[in-house]
């Protein structure tokens, strides 16, 4: 149905926002992207500071078929805007227990089965050492990963294979019938292409944890076929273990990085960046932006909304600079319990407080931007270190919020891939540890914890920054929930537990108010770029629906 003359304000320019935007103006509505930071892209934002850049938010572009998809919708492909180039390796991963001293001083591992030294287990190709740091690359030829699996636990190479075609099989069938379709009602779920799916969807009724158990024994490989559930906000014990499809997406599909983008002078003034190439997941930010700006969107940043008020003949919002503009109908990519809980009248409110509190939340981070003098090898563009047991880590954020012990973490360096995201002669990175949303971060805790992350890199890594470190920024759980509004500084919006997932997420549609709609995280099919982009879709044929 045409939206020819009605005015849609989106609020918040996320991946969500920015692609709601997009199908409402290409249905032939008059859009307006508010954003109350300086830039567009949310959780998607850019660092610049001395001629480092830095993505602040996601830095993994995972399942491309995702982007084609949302770009062809406009007969358009990403390859009008940016580059791709697959990283190789995918990812490298540093066990801590690989790097254990031995008592004569010899870098040696466990005796554990899966932690044999690199030069006993064979010649397959996903081992290394630098300086005696070891570790495992995730490589493109998916032969090598099932040489290197092989190699750590006899039998599991072919365990592997059928692992992955078993992922592939889940993620087809899941895309076609769960994600591509929005089923927010339960009548919707009582369909035959749904029972058709069943034995797909009843992987829902486990979890992750016991789903991978059963093909690996290794800590060391579960934690391979594991670690994407970062990226949905969730742990091995409490993902479903539909999510297995991740693997399908790591192993089969790629991993990527967008780079080359060159955006208008417009374009680059809602990216607040100025000049030279744009890379990393600002590139597909600043094509999602051109490709609005084409369709006639209009964008507006530091354009905060401090309330949503409902008119008999539509909305009235109230932004912080004093202004009152007027739309017909009012999409918000804003965090959901935010625009819920402080912009919205009690009696407008589809959840109350109590609800928002009862969810279980993704990590919050700790993260540290760095730029640093010197090279940084053998770290790769990305890299995981791992510790032997990451259960009480995970229970660290879920079950007994602390600061992690003994954590696993994630560092980025794009400058391993792109020169110009750091200063020649320099790298760029940056070091992630999840967190459980909601802790105390004061000055003197980020203090400690730098140090202790630092000093576990270099343990562990080889890599010590700590005399190279040029410029330093941090950014946590006060960070996010003062910068995006996030329920308790959490990174990614809701978790996707069984009770958390697919149409026991929060409704595109306002439970409350006729012409308020919702997209993004919170809402179908979930957490991850690629799903805030669908999601931008499903709440777009909502709007659409309504008409």
């Amino acid at each position: 149905m045409s939206l020819d003359g009605t005015s849609v304000a989106v609020v918040g320019s996320g991946f969500g926002g920015l692609s709601t935007a997009c199908y409402l103006a290409d249905t032939g509505a008059d859009v307006t992207v508010l954003e109350q930071n300086e830039q567009v892209g949310g959780r998607a934002s850019t660092l610049r500071r001395d001629g480092f850049r830095f993505d602040m938010g996601p830095s993994w572009y995972l399942m491309p078929d995702v982007f084609e998809r949302f770009f062809g919708h406009f007969d358009r492909e990403p390859a009008d805007y940016y580059d791709l180039q697959r990283l190789d390796p995918h990812y490298r991963i540093f066990f801590k227990d690989d790097q254990r001293p031995a008592a004569d001083g010899g870098a040696v591992a466990s005796a554990a089965a899966d932690a044999v030294a690199p030069t006993e287990r064979g010649e397959a190709p996903g081992f290394g050492s630098h300086n005696g740091a070891r570790y495992v690359d995730m490589l493109p030829d998916l032969a090598d990963n099932v040489a290197t699996f092989e190699a750590i636990e006899p039998g599991a190479g072919d365990a592997l294979r059928e692992y992955l075609d078993t992922s592939a099989t889940h993620y087809e069938t899941a895309m076609e019938h769960f994600v591509y379709e929005d089923r927010p009602r339960l009548r919707d779920w009582i369909d035959l292409d749904v029972m058709r799916a069943a034995p797909i969807g009843l992987q829902l009724l486990g979890t992750m944890d016991d789903y991978v158990a059963d093909y690996f024994e290794s800590h060391k490989l579960r934690q391979i076929m594991q670690y994407t559930l970062v990226f949905l906000g969730g742990s091995p014990g409490n993902t479903p273990a539909l999510y297995n499809m991740m693997s399908h997406v790591d192993f089969n599909m790629g991993v990527y990085y967008p780079q080359g983008a060159d955006p208008s002078v417009e374009t680059r003034r809602l990216l607040n960046d100025p000049e030279g190439e744009v890379g990393g997941l600002a590139a597909v930010v600043a094509a999602m932006t051109e490709l609005g700006r084409t369709l006639g969107i209009d964008y507006e940043v530091d354009a905060e909304v401090t309330e949503i008020i409902s008119r008999r003949e539509g909305f009235e919002l109230a932004l912080a600079d004093g202004s009152r503009p007027g739309f017909d109908l009012v999409v918000s990519d804003a965090d959901y319990a935010h625009t819920e809980q402080d912009l919205l009248p009690e009696h407008a409110r589809g959840y109350d407080a109590d609800y928002w509190e009862s969810r279980t939340y993704a990590p919050s981070a700790f993260l540290m931007y760095l730029g640093v003098e010197g090279d940084i090898e053998p770290l790769e563009h990305h890299t995981l270190v791992l510790p032997e047991e990451w259960d009480d880590h995970f229970a660290q954020i879920f079950d007994e919020p602390a600061w992690p012990d003994d954590p696993a973490y994630y560092v980025c360096a794009p400058s391993v891939t792109d020169d110009s995201v750091a200063p020649a002669g320099h790298s760029n990175l940056f070091v992630l540890v999840p967190i459980a949303p909601g802790l105390d971060d004061d000055a003197d805790t980020r203090s400690r914890y730098r140090e202790a992350v630092l000093e576990d890199l270099a343990t562990n890594t080889g890599v010590d920054l700590r005399d190279r470190i040029v410029l330093e920024e941090q950014f946590s759980v006060s960070e996010f929930a003062e910068r995006y509004n996030s329920m308790k500084g959490t990174a990614l919006g809701m978790a996707h537990t069984l009770r958390q997932t697919a149409l026991f997420r929060p409704p595109h549609r306002s439970k409350e108010l006729d012409g308020l709609y919702f997209t993004g995280s919170y809402t179908t099919p979930g957490i991850g770029v690629p799903m805030c982009l669908i999601s931008g879709e499903h709440t777009a044929d909502a709007v659409r629906a309504d008409q």
